[in-house]
């Protein structure tokens, strides 16, 4: 009898946790919807002043790195990349 409580209080534990490991794992991503308005505001700012939104890009700037988006560029043709926030040290 003890093992079986033992067992279903382990249970209960999980189904009250989980909820609450899930939710706060989930606050550490970004949504889709956050990551196109972030797009749409890289976008915004490489056509007002390339250069200036390049090194925000390289800054890895608050409007440009929120939890576990940031913007990055590359050069399509051969793949190098030109702006990304951990290319700040290079």
């Amino acid at each position: 009898m003890p093992r079986k409580l033992a067992v279903l209080i382990g249970h209960a534990a999980v189904v009250l946790f989980l909820p609450l490991s899930v939710s706060s794992a989930q606050a550490g991503y970004g949504t889709e919807a956050q990551a196109k308005a972030m797009l749409n505001r890289a976008v915004a700012a490489m056509k007002q002043n390339k250069a200036k939104a390049l090194e925000m890009f390289n800054k890895g700037d608050g409007v440009f790195r929120d939890r576990d988006l940031h913007v990055f560029c590359a050069n399509a043709s051969d793949g190098i990349l030109t702006a990304h926030p951990y290319l700040k040290g290079q």
